[in-house]
């Protein structure tokens, strides 16, 4: 009798770690606080798979760079301040992570799960999982001298990792991308990256898993364990008891407070972020770019154009703060002259939140207090462009295999005082 593996969790994270554990053999139920077809943080995000961010969010510099932005309300990253003990030692926590070496070990962590997840969704494409993937790769578009140059020094650490990046001056930027007029100084294009329909992948993904056995429980609200002595035999909902014999929590940025009558701790800050997607726009480019200094992404999307951004953290709700959303508009002209604040009247912004762990890397594995527990969660803005090669590492642990990926950075017991 095949082993019964539950897991708590609906977005690309739970959807890839279920459809690797039904090719793997077992059992699998999927089950999601939500009602069916509502949407959560995988649906309205950028779409991008992306080896060219590997490096962490927490890194050198970027505490004075969050600094400096925070006295702009408009800007691309924001805390909201409040004496929350949580916060506090989480903001601790990401100020002893921008240590180097540990940035550098970090990155070859999540240069590994990129690349694979990327070969992954070449393959599931093949299968019949279609998500529209483009392997058209991306743009890191600057205008600005220093950002230009700063992005060519990340290209330089890039290919020393064996991810292929080149520097273009602002005649080869457009000679790239012709559907698209660009007021830059120049880019870096980074081949390897692609852009995908995150609303299609997921359609996709349930589709797959349910043709393979897998079951789907929607509307259920986790409140509590049946544990004893390290291991679970159920988890208790508002609804009803569910036992299995594994337990995967991937609830995103739940996952702390889901986790801790366990015992664990896996600190999370929410990282509130917003998308504009215009059906009709005035020109939709071939390739997904960043906007660099305004940290802003501009996803094609069939014939849509989605412009995804800013970092807020600290806000457990889904509310909109006009003030962020204005930052993002006024940037979209200083690249793409083209598009008009006024494009926009009448789009419903979308918000999401992402999981951001202290030190920017996602917590995988087993944790040391409850045996039969996986936990994979905590993927910040990348967890579509991680979810595929996640998945698959949580059905090696659940088999009992050594990873093909080493996770020991990504611990999940990493931050247990």
């Amino acid at each position: 009798m095949a082993k019964r593996v539950l897991i708590i969790g609906n977005g690309i994270i739970g959807l890839s770690s279920a459809l690797a554990a039904l090719r793997s053999g077992f059992d699998v139920t999927v089950l999601d606080r939500h009602a069916e077809h509502i949407e959560n943080c995988s649906y309205g995000n950028s779409g991008m798979v992306v080896p060219s961010h590997f490096v962490p969010i927490a890194q050198p510099g970027v505490i004075s760079q969050g600094l400096r932005w925070m006295r702009d309300p408009e800007s691309p990253f924001y805390v909201q301040p409040r004496m929350n003990l949580d916060l506090i030692k989480w903001g601790m926590r990401f100020y002893m992570s921008t240590h180097r070496d540990q940035v550098a070990a970090g990155s070859e962590l999540l240069k590994q799960m990129h690349l694979a997840s990327r070969e992954l969704y070449c393959q599931w494409q093949d299968q019949g999982i279609d998500c529209s993937l483009s392997t058209r790769g991306l743009l890191m578009l600057c205008n600005s001298a220093h950002g230009l140059e700063e992005e060519a020094a990340l290209a330089q650490k890039a290919r020393e990792l064996g991810i292929p990046a080149s520097v273009l001056d602002a005649r080869e930027t457009a000679a790239l991308d012709p559907n698209i007029t660009m007021k830059v100084q120049g880019s870096v294009y980074y081949q390897k990256d692609c852009h995908l329909n995150p609303a299609q992948l997921i359609g996709s993904l349930r589709k797959k898993i349910d043709s393979l056995g897998g079951k789907f429980v929607y509307g259920q609200h986790v409140v509590g364990w049946d544990e004893q002595a390290g291991q679970i035999r159920a988890v208790r909902t508002l609804k009803g008891t569910f036992e299995a014999d594994e337990f995967v929590l991937s609830t995103g940025v739940w996952s702390d407070g889901m986790s801790k009558p366990l015992g664990l701790k896996i600190p999370m800050q929410p990282g509130k972020g917003y998308s504009l997607t215009l059906p009709d726009p005035v020109e939709l480019p071939k390739v997904c770019s960043i906007l660099v200094e305004a940290k802003v992404a501009v996803t094609p999307i069939g014939s849509a154009l989605r412009f995804g951004g800013t970092m807020q953290l600290g806000e457990l709700n889904e509310s909109i703060d006009p003030r962020r959303l204005a930052g993002i508009l006024k940037s979209i002209p200083q690249y793409m002259p083209l598009f008009k604040p006024s494009h926009f009247e009448g789009i419903e912004p979308w918000v999401g939140l992402r999981p951001v762990s202290p030190d920017g890397l996602p917590y995988i594995g087993r944790t040391s207090l409850v045996r039969n527990l996986v936990v994979a969660t905590g993927h910040a803005m990348m967890g579509v462009s991680l979810g595929p090669i996640t998945g698959e590492l949580v059905a090696q642990i659940l088999l009992g295999k050594p990873t093909s990926i080493d996770l020991r950075h990504a611990s999940v017991d990493r931050f247990r005082e």
